[in-house]
């Protein structure tokens, strides 16, 4: 979760589309280049341990807008391993 709002923040579209898990992947995605994310607060997860298969984390993602304008992304995020690695399935 936290390398996937960096990259969010970074601008990063390649990790963002590597990090998908392929089941659900996108063909591409664009990245709106007016926001800027400056904060993640972590409020809980369920799995997603060492040997969990599965795991879902719940979040608050800050942004600021070019014209001022700021808010919040509030998401449960779900998650599973593939080839032991974090993919990203979508919002629970």
């Amino acid at each position: 979760m936290r390398a996937r709002y960096s990259a969010f923040a970074l601008g990063n579209s390649t990790y963002l589309l590597a990090s998908w898990h392929p089941d659900v992947r996108p063909a591409s995605l664009e990245l709106d280049p007016e926001l800027r994310w400056y904060r993640l607060d972590l409020i809980g997860r369920t799995a997603g341990g060492l040997l969990d298969p599965t795991g879902t984390v719940d979040f608050h993602a800050y942004w600021r807008a070019a014209d001022g304008t700021a808010g919040v992304q509030s998401g449960n995020s779900r998650f599973a391993r593939v080839d032991h690695l974090w993919a990203y399935l979508g919002e629970a």
